[in-house]
């Protein structure tokens, strides 16, 4: 069973009965298994940022059975939430639902882009998803988040998905369109 590691607290909670918009990204993953944290916090550093995350047991970023983990990238704003659901254990069924819904989604093309995206779901062990509040991002959040999905897609063979916007190539570019459901 995959280990909840610790979440940074958020700065700016919503207000009682107000529901906070967010944008969700994917990396949908044929590699079998997701790397170890410690991993993405090292690629992260590589390209010049310096990721903020909760003090833990170290042991704990070497982890191949992770589950969560909040990653900042500025103290002033929300952290960006990284989830994994695999097709095997304890949120299978997200990982199911998940992998379902942009199968359906996809079917609707007939394009060689949308054929290569599908076998890609399809092959899906894993799925690296982001999570950040619509209303606190700022241009330094986007790319935190861009080098967090280019991670997962270069070294998990992966294909990334954005909501209200499609697929992407690994060159960064719009293959399938999708529009917001």
């Amino acid at each position: 069973m995959a280990k909840e590691l610790p979440i940074l607290p958020t700065p700016q909670q919503p207000q009682e009965g107000e529901t906070e918009p967010f944008v969700y990204s994917r990396v949908f993953c044929v590699r079998e298994q997701a790397p170890p944290l410690r991993l993405l916090l090292d690629y992260l550093k590589s390209k010049g940022q310096i990721p903020l995350i909760a003090k833990m047991d170290p042991a704990a970023l070497d982890e191949w059975s992770w589950a969560h983990i909040s990653l900042g990238y500025n103290r002033e704003r929300k952290p960006i939430q990284l989830f994994c659901v695999r097709d095997k254990g304890s949120y299978q069924d997200i990982y199911d639902r998940e992998k379902a819904l942009f199968l359906e989604r996809l079917s609707v093309f007939d394009d060689v882009e949308a054929q290569l995206a599908r076998e890609c779901v399809t092959r899906t062990r894993f799925i690296a998803t982001t999570r950040f509040a619509k209303n606190d991002i700022v241009e330094e959040g986007y790319d935190f988040n861009g080098w967090i999905l280019e991670f997962f897609q270069d070294n998990c063979n992966g294909i990334v998905q954005m909501d209200g916007q499609g697929f992407y190539s690994p060159k960064g570019e719009l293959v399938v369109e999708l529009e917001e459901e």
